[in-house]
């Protein structure tokens, strides 16, 4: 008899013990369940962080970020205007906390950007009078700028776009103030410039509407070129910035497989407008607004369901087509934590309510995390 109990409660125990254990092994199950967990051998999983996540203000957005994500960019605080609004005088106080949030978390860390004609500070192109300044002079606060930056995060920051938007839809030069002033060497120098401040990091040219051909043919092009004449580049960022029928998902995937052929390829600043565009496609000249109308907000309250539905088959389609490539993208980045923060709400159209993100305005994830999560397996 004395058996028979000790026999049953040795079965308790083991049942109990393997109950416990299961409880366990399922809640660190679904503590695993993230975006970067499941993209872990694939790509980088990333997000662009603002000034108010950065500096703290946001803390429930920052914890989407250490638990869905292993790669920052900083989406504005990184560029010329900002660090350098005076000449001479540099603003290091959020670019700091940005790259000690991304080390002491243990995450790839992206800069963004060096050279960008869109927001350049005024005074990066004139004298003291206001007259336009010399190739020598332009040359020479392009390497002061770029070598005070990147020299200060010198193997702490992993990769830079260090040359952003330079070529036009046709593939053509953009006839920025760099352009005008230097013509296209200003492309060469910046890379220069940048290898020179640290040789490990990998350096980046980084543009939108890159699934056009003309736009493909045009960075191609420009590339080669330098890469010929000895100019070290490691990769071409494709903005992200994508509509609910625009890009074709064959063009995204010819550049893909032109890019991939220069280096390595990162899709940069993604976000899924579900809103109407006024010109139809997936542009990002921040120069061009359009005034509200009540019909290109259509959703100021909420996405009907079958737009919702439609919004995760379409982000669906291009992550499969990321998998595909998995072995020639190095990172796939989200431009912004949640539909709150997106710069999305006021362009090219302000004020409008739109839905780009993986996360929801109160920071829950939207059916299309699961459904990622899901793609992985």
């Amino acid at each position: 008899m004395k058996a028979v109990k000790t026999i049953v409660w040795l079965g308790m125990l083991t049942l109990f013990i393997s109950t416990g254990s299961f409880a366990q092994n399922r809640e660190d199950s679904e503590n695993t369940e993230t975006l970067k967990n499941a993209f872990e051998d694939k790509f980088y999983i990333g997000t662009a962080l603002n000034a108010w996540q950065v500096s703290g203000r946001k803390p429930e957005e920052i914890q989407v970020v250490k638990k869905h994500f292993n790669s920052i960019v900083a989406e504005n605080i990184m560029k010329s205007g900002r660090l350098q609004a005076e000449q001479g005088k540099f603003d290091f106080d959020l670019a700091d906390q940005f790259v000690e949030f991304g080390e002491k978390n243990g995450m790839h860390i992206h800069g963004h950007t060096l050279i960008w004609h869109s927001q350049a500070p005024r005074w990066f192109f004139t004298d003291e009078q206001g007259n336009q300044i010399s190739k020598e002079e332009l040359t020479r606060r392009m390497k002061d700028h770029i070598s005070t930056v990147v020299g200060r995060y010198k193997g702490r920051i992993d990769s830079w776009d260090v040359v952003n938007e330079a070529i036009e839809d046709d593939g053509s030069y953009r006839e920025s103030k760099f352009y005008q002033i230097l013509g296209k060497d200003f492309i060469k120098l910046a890379f220069q410039f940048a290898h020179e401040a640290d040789p490990q990091a990998k350096l980046y040219y980084n543009d939108y509407s890159m699934s056009k051909p003309g736009k493909r043919d045009g960075v191609v092009r420009m590339v080669k070129e330098l890469k010929e004449e000895g100019i070290h580049i490691d990769g071409i960022g494709m903005q992200g910035h994508i509509g609910m029928s625009h890009p074709e998902l064959s063009e995204m995937e010819k550049s893909i497989q032109a890019f991939s052929e220069l280096g390595e390829v990162s899709i940069t600043e993604l976000d899924l407008s579900v809103l109407p565009s006024p010109w139809g496609d997936a542009g990002a000249e921040i120069s061009k607004n359009y005034e509200y109308e009540d019909k290109m907000n259509p959703f100021p309250d909420g996405l009907p369901e079958d737009v919702n539905r439609q919004f995760t088959e379409r982000y669906l389609e291009f992550f499969k087509l990321f998998i595909k490539y998995q072995d020639k993208i190095e990172r796939v980045t989200l431009w912004g934590v949640n539909d709150g923060n997106s710069w999305k709400n006021n362009w090219p159209v302000r004020g409008r309510t739109d839905y780009p993100l993986l996360f929801d305005r109160q920071n829950q994830p939207k059916p299309i995390v699961d459904s990622l999560i899901n793609l992985t397996r």
